[in-house]
């Protein structure tokens, strides 16, 4: 009759044994998809600020470009700087500066008519380097853009 005892002992125990060890891997699952989750949306969340950055960079590349067209067109004489910063952007582009650069052409003449193409370029960055860009030396988060056009007056 003992042996009949023990043996209904032994397999009770053995499954509190089963069980244990069965939460035991749950938790070490959750663990490892918890960790998985936070990576993904770490790296995703990271990637959107990226993208933003390079947007606001070109924001600021394209306010440029329309700041020195306007210096062309604007008044009787058109006005063309070789490099000028600006650091005074509005709203979401404030952290980023501008430089526009301006080089002027030939005096060319069509139907008697004199005319000058100015090349404007302007670049936008998140960090400039002694006020201007680009930043030749950048950092982790320094973002970069230049856009370009010509203006004939």
């Amino acid at each position: 009759m003992n042996s009949h005892r023990d043996h209904g002992r032994a397999s009770r125990s053995a499954q509190r044994g089963f069980s244990g060890v069965l939460v035991i891997v749950v938790l070490v699952l959750l663990g490892g998809i918890s960790t998985y989750a936070v990576g993904l949306v770490t790296s995703v969340h990271s990637g959107y600020a990226r993208e933003l950055s390079h947007a606001r960079a070109t924001q600021a590349a394209e306010a440029g470009l329309d700041w020195g067209r306007w210096r062309i067109s604007a008044g009787a004489a058109a006005t063309c700087t070789a490099a000028q910063s600006i650091n005074t952007l509005p709203g979401t582009l404030q952290p980023y500066t501008v430089t526009v650069r301006c080089t002027a052409g030939a005096v060319l003449s069509e139907s008697g008519l004199p005319l000058r193409a100015y090349r404007i370029t302007a670049t936008g960055c998140s960090q400039p380097l002694a006020g201007a860009c680009p930043n030749v030396v950048g950092g982790t988060d320094y973002v970069e853009r230049t856009v370009a056009t010509v203006v004939v007056r």
